[in-house]
């Protein structure tokens, strides 16, 4: 008996002829990947494209939105002079805002790679971005104020200035007219008649604060003439209450201590002193002759109040500062992670080849770290174009012209005032077209890493 084995094939039976082949698995699952990305092109559509798209069109109209005017709007851009200030200010922090943050990160990130407690000053360096920019604006504005009981930079300032300089005495003193003193025009006085060894001198002044006069000041003690040399008394000439006479010591009044006392002939300072906590001086060894006595203008200067950071001249600058200081912990992270993936054999080669850190720095780990550093660098660009908080927040009124970059410009014509979307929207179209190719080069940057 022959028994015929037939071979079972699981492959299924081709489709009658004329019927087209099953593709049911497939588009279920396109649909169900369209089902899922829905949403989110849903959300890019009404956040992203349809803006990008209604500014695009709305900058081709006037203010009102009723009547197309062209290109007006974009020609009008760049004959407004606030415009063009914004597009030097936003140039401006271009070039120095990421390259000083890209230098920043990869220094500190060399340098962290030596410290044991690296982990912790990563850490340290990376808190500011979780403040947000409202927050840092409103930081920075206290720290860059002009008063030095309120902002700490001026008062930093104002220590260090007063440590090495020193500070006026009397700021606010002056002497009464017609009692022998005469103002100069560098803010000194003196005497205005000459004066020989062994003649008094009362120097009466008016207008020290109660505050202004040291602690350890004394009442004034009448001047007397001995000898060679040339003395004086310098004192507050008010009595407390009334009473007393002008150009004469009372009893009661004050001393002036540690105020500079000058003689000076022929306009040459041949003796200095410094009068003592009852406000008397005295010069012994004077030759001779009359002198002059001066007071210099260095007793009565106003005293120094520090920077003028968020004035005309300064306040982009302290603007960028505040940036720097919430971007530093980005850059140096991201150079950071790159620099961890560095092949270590060529670093350790190149010392056993003799060569130093700084050759190793220079030559070997900068054109490794190149490709993450253009990244780093391309996408604070990007940032920076965008920038809108720290600039509105931060510069005061008067200097917000000064300050202003193509963002705040966009929102002060659009919204701030100008009430004028037209040439808004065609300076919103113009901020796009910048930021557009430092996007694509990014984008292209990661495609080849990722290959």
């Amino acid at each position: 008996m022959t028994v015929t084995l037939l071979k079972e094939t699981s492959q299924s039976p081709p489709p009658p002829a004329g019927l087209p082949p099953d593709r049911g698995p497939g588009r279920r699952r396109l649909l169900t990947a369209l089902l899922f990305v829905l949403p989110a092109l849903l959300l890019l559509g009404a956040l992203v494209v349809y803006p990008v798209l209604f500014s695009v069109g709305r900058s081709f109209f006037d203010a009102s939105g009723d009547r197309f005017v062209g290109g007006e709007n974009y020609t009008e851009m760049f004959r407004d002079p606030a415009t063009l200030k914004a597009v030097r200010n936003t140039a401006i922090w271009v070039v120095v805002a990421p390259t000083l943050l890209t230098g920043l990160g990869l220094i500190l990130a060399v340098l962290t790679e030596k410290i044991r407690w690296a982990t912790a000053f990563k850490l340290l360096l990376f808190m500011p971005m979780a403040v947000s920019f409202l927050a840092a604006g409103i930081i920075f504005r206290l720290a860059y104020d002009d008063d030095p009981d309120k902002g700490v930079l001026n008062a930093a300032a104002v220590s260090v200035h007063d440590v090495f300089e020193g500070t006026s005495s009397y700021p606010t003193a002056r002497a009464r007219e017609g009692q022998g003193l005469t103002r100069e025009g560098d803010g000194s006085y003196r005497t205005s008649a000459t004066v020989g060894p062994g003649t008094p001198l009362t120097l009466g002044l008016i207008g020290v604060l109660p505050a202004d006069i040291p602690a350890g000041a004394e009442p004034a003690g009448a001047a007397t003439g001995t000898g060679q040399g040339l003395s004086g008394v310098v004192y507050l000439d008010f009595t407390r209450g009334g009473g007393g006479e002008q150009g004469r010591v009372d009893p009661g009044e004050s001393g002036l201590p540690e105020m500079k006392v000058e003689a000076v002939r022929d306009g040459r300072t041949l003796a200095t002193t410094t009068t003592a906590s009852d406000g008397s001086f005295r010069f012994d060894d004077l030759t001779e002759g009359t002198y002059e006595v001066r007071l210099p203008a260095a007793n009565f200067a106003p005293p120094y109040e520090g920077v003028s950071w968020l004035g005309p001249a300064l306040v982009t600058p302290a603007i960028i500062g505040a940036y720097l200081w919430i971007w530093t912990g980005f850059a140096m992270v991201l150079t950071g992670a790159g620099l961890s993936a560095l092949p270590r054999d060529a670093l350790e080669a190149a010392r056993m080849d003799g060569a130093n850190e700084w050759q190793i720095f220079r030559r070997i780990t900068v054109p490794l770290l190149a490709p993450v550093l253009s990244v780093v660098f391309i996408t604070l660009v990007i940032n920076v174009m965008k920038v809108f908080d720290l600039v509105y927040i931060i510069a005061p009124g008067p200097v917000q012209q000064d300050a202003t970059v193509l963002a705040t410009q966009m929102w002060l014509v659009s919204f701030g005032g100008g009430n004028n979307q037209g040439l808004g929207s065609a300076l919103g179209v113009l901020l796009l077209l910048l930021v557009v190719p430092a996007m694509v080069f990014n984008v292209r940057r990661f495609r080849r890493s990722q290959r």
